[in-house]
């Protein structure tokens, strides 16, 4: 039996991917903050299923205390889904509050890459997977995108540049990247709003968490002969943005 460590399994797409993994057979470690989120988890999916990792991602000393504790079964790591992230405000760069952004980069990028390299030698030795959770907004540029499009294109790339190091080692790499999903990612992004994200969605008929949660659980179960390296992804209501022009005030 294989097990899935998911990062940020409180909500939204982890928490779906721990559902869809654990119900396909693998064993799967949640992390998270909110710890009655992922004993909910657990005492829906069973402890021998589900195994609760609670610390913030950001936070290293905890991270690498709650993965030394872990049960034995669930101590072998075969696929890491890098699924924590968030954006926070939708101002353009020169209105935007600098503090965001850190705890945007502190997230998205740092305590991604951070993991990833703790993991890295038991992935290499079972010859695991990585999945990376980017966004179409690391290649397509929006207004208010500014540091959370340049953390999901930073994803983006590192996961290229991973496949390019573990050439040979038979760890697969993939970087997941979707479009609109109703999470609660923009409630979080807002500030809490729920109307906001309402607003955004509606009417739209966005992809789920689910749907995405399906999409890994596909990659990470492909032969192990076989590399998803790039993965866009949206729902049909979706497409390109347009270019912007500014114009002179007659």
């Amino acid at each position: 039996m294989k097990t899935v460590l998911v990062t940020g399994a409180t909500a939204g797409i982890g928490e779906a991917c721990a559902r869809a993994f654990a119900n396909a057979g693998w064993r799967v470690v949640g992390t998270g903050r909110r710890v009655e989120r992922l004993q909910a988890l657990q005492d829906e999916l069973g402890a021998e299923r589900f195994q609760p990792c609670v610390f913030d991602i950001r936070d290293e000393a905890a991270r690498d205390k709650a993965l030394d504790d872990l049960p034995e079964a669930f101590g072998q790591i075969d696929c890491l889904v890098n699924n924590a992230g968030l954006a926070l405000g939708t101002q353009p760069a020169q209105d935007s509050d600098l503090d965001q952004w850190k705890v945007m980069i502190d997230t998205n990028v740092t305590a991604l890459v951070s993991l990833t390299r703790r993991l890295l030698p038991m992935l290499v030795e079972r010859k695991g997977a990585i999945v990376n959770l980017s966004s179409v907004a690391a290649n397509y540029p929006y207004t208010g995108g500014n540091v959370y499009g340049g953390t999901k294109a930073f994803v983006r790339q590192f996961s290229l540049g991973l496949r390019s190091d573990l050439h040979g080692t038979g760890v697969r790499v993939t970087s997941i990247e979707p479009g609109m999903v109703e999470t609660e990612f923009t409630v979080v992004r807002t500030g809490g709003s729920q109307q906001a994200s309402d607003a955004l969605y509606g009417g739209a008929n966005p992809m789920t968490g689910g749907d995405i949660a399906e999409t890994i659980l596909w990659v990470a179960s492909l032969p192990p002969h076989l590399n998803i390296n790039t993965l866009e992804l949206m729902p049909v209501s979706q497409s390109f943005a347009g270019f912007q022009v500014a114009r002179d005030e007659k």
